[in-house]
Parts: structure tokens; sequence; C-alpha cells
């Protein structure tokens, strides 16, 4: 790794984060030999998000894909706040605490998500004991508690939190969530100051898709910009990635790259996976509730990719990798939002029931015919 990045993995590591361990450097090694996380070694870190069934090690092929592939782990869903707290005070630890036990263990970098977001986050949240919304100084109270508790319990054990997520519309206008509504836009501010009080040495993101559409982009910069004006702590802006075969344009995820590093934070590729499935309309991004209706046009995929298709959707991740690869001074971290094809999101959304292959690894966890080709990219002289 370059030197910044081994002097604060040191460091992390004196203070009792087990963030990584170094493999054996992998210069002139074969392409078929080597990991993901042996090839970006000195890169980049490589991070999966992990299901229920990975966390407890119930599903055995995908654990071994884990290990051996990945030295970065974010929990798919047990960290969201309608797990962690599902009452008011009522805090269910059980499961995170198993995910983070499985990434010290591994000796792997452990991102915490998320804090605070629109969406799974339980409806008491935001009402009192008749319904109604509550004040802002009790919402405030409430985020502030949520925020500590979690945060402070695993406090030198995750490397960073995404603090907020999907705060800005498409447009570059804010989500008008109840956040939003009750406190103001200052709720990431204090999203984020919550969070640097529970842990002064943990790296805190701001998390979002479709941050290419250059009206999303703008919005989300200038937010950073005023809550960092604000005293605010981000460390990192995610950039999810849930991307098509033909969208976003690499020009554009190239620009949001540049512009984020611009505000002097760093940049991540969060929750990466390439859909194969038609467009239910243009620029679809991840806006978690939106639903279709199912047909068998919008599922063409249904008995297994063709040939031509899993080799459009290898070079699209080869051409994206590539570009991460240009800009790996800047690049902390790349997560794919899952292990397999069958553990996507994608097959689910945003209509129910279709057969969808977004990620590096198959249905039965073997590595598709291009991984090589993104390992690759990694040994070629500068």
């Amino acid at each position: 790794m370059n030197i910044l990045k081994t002097i604060v993995l040191a460091a992390t590591t004196l203070m009792g984060v087990n963030v990584f361990s170094a493999a054996t450097p992998c210069i002139n090694q074969e392409p078929d030999s080597l990991s993901l996380k042996e090839a970006f070694e000195d890169k980049f870190f490589i991070g999966t998000a992990l299901n229920l069934d990975q966390i407890w090690e119930r599903d055995a092929r995908a654990v071994a894909v884990v290990k051996q592939q990945f030295n970065s782990i974010v929990a798919e869903n047990c960290m969201k706040s309608m797990f962690l707290q599902p009452r008011e005070g009522e805090f269910f630890f059980k499961d995170a605490d198993r995910f983070i036990a499985f990434g010290q263990q591994n000796k792997m970098q452990i991102i915490g998500h998320t804090l605070i977001w629109h969406s799974q986050t339980p409806a008491w949240f935001f009402v009192d004991k008749n319904g109604k919304d509550v004040s802002r100084d009790i919402l405030i109270e409430r985020m502030r508690k949520h925020i500590h508790t979690v945060v402070s319990r695993y406090k030198g054990k995750v490397s960073g939190w995404d603090v907020v997520n999907e705060a800005i519309l498409d447009n570059g206008e804010w989500r008008k969530s109840k956040f939003y509504e009750i406190i103001g836009p200052e709720f990431i501010k204090l999203a984020f100051q919550f969070a640097h009080e529970a842990d002064p040495n943990a790296e805190l993101y701001y998390n979002d898709y479709s941050t290419a559409i250059p009206e999303k982009r703008k919005g989300i910069m200038a937010m950073v910009q005023q809550v960092k004006a604000a005293g605010g702590q981000i460390s990192g802006i995610g950039m999810q990635e849930h991307n098509a075969l033909d969208n976003p344009s690499l020009a554009e995820v190239e620009k949001t790259i540049l512009g984020f590093a611009g505000l002097g934070v760093k940049v991540m590729v969060t929750e990466m996976d390439i859909s194969v499935l038609p467009h239910v309309r243009p620029n679809m991004g991840a806006e978690v509730g939106e639903r279709h209706a199912y047909s068998k046009k919008a599922n063409p995929y249904e008995k297994g990719l063709p040939a031509d298709k899993m080799a459009e959707l290898g070079k699209r991740y080869v051409d994206f990798f590539r570009l991460y690869l240009k800009h790996q001074d800047k690049i902390s971290r790349v997560t794919l939002w899952g292990v397999g094809d069958g553990d996507s999101w994608k097959n689910g959304w945003p209509i129910p029931g279709r057969t969808d292959y977004p990620l590096l690894f198959d249905r039965r966890y073997q590595a598709k015919p291009f991984l090589k080709d993104i390992i690759a990219l990694t040994q070629k002289k500068k």
C-alpha cells in the first residue's frame, strides 16, 4: 500500500482496530493465481456486503469466497435502525455483534451501515404516543441516543460508518424525509456530530446512489460543503454505483470522483453491482421503495445469461475497475453489494421475481469468466 495507507493501517491496528492483514506482495504473480484482495492490496480495499447466512457462516460456499477474495465487509441489513432498535430503547445487537466478530476474526476492514436513512427506520422514531410527529428536539434526542449507543458499542472496531444515507434527490434538491421535515437540513450535521462524539477515530461517510447525475452530484457537493463549513466531520463520500450496462457513462463517473475528491474527502465505491436487465425507466438509481409489475419481457434471462451478455457485463466491469485504478490515489475502497448473484437485491428490485446477474460471482459462488480480466488490470506495467 502507499505510505499514507500503511501509516493509517498501522495506527488503527495499535488502537485495536482489526482492519486488514497485509498480504504477501503480489508482483509478477499470474492473474489466475491471485485473489481480488491480493491483486488490489496496494491499491484500495475490496469489500462485499454480507447477509445473515454469511455473517453466521451458514452458507459455507459464500463464506469461503468472502474469506478468499475480500478484505473489507459491510452488513447488508442488520445494522440498519429498524433491526438494531425496532422499539424505542430496545436494542437488538445479536446479529451486528456477530458481524463484527466475523470481521475481527478474519482481520478485515469493518464498515458500519447505516446510522441515519429515510428508509428502514422504524416508524416510532418520528411519532409520539398519539401517532403525531414528534418535536424537533425529541427527534434530535432520538437521533443522538441511537447514534451514540450504536457507535460507542463498536468504538475501535468499526473503521468507518455510513452516517447519513441518500439525503439528496436526483435533481440535486434535499429529500423531504421525516428527518428533514422535522429537523431541517441541520440533521445531517448533527448526525455527523453525534457519530464523531461516540468514536472520534472512526471515519464518517455520506453515502448515495446515482452520484454521476450532474444535478445530483452538484447537490451532494453543495451539501457536503455546507456541513463541513458548519464543523461537520465528513471524512468520505460513498458512490453506491448501482449501475446498468449502458448507464451511467464512465465520463460522468470520473467527474464525480474528481468532484468529490476536490472537497478534501475520501471517495469510495460502496454498493457496486451492474444489472443486465432491461431498464424500467431512464437513469434508474436505487430508490428502494420503487416497485413495478412483473412481466416476462422484463425478465429475459431466467434460464441463464447468454455468452454475449456475459461478455458485455465483463467489459463493463473491467472498464469501471480501470477507472477506479486510474484514480486509486483518491479511492480508498471498492465494495460489491453482495457475494453471489443469488444474494443480490437486484433480483427483487424494482420488479420482484426477476433473475439478474449483477455481481462477480454466480449463484454457485463460482467466479465469472471476466474476474481474471479485472485482476489482470493490476498486473500491467505502469
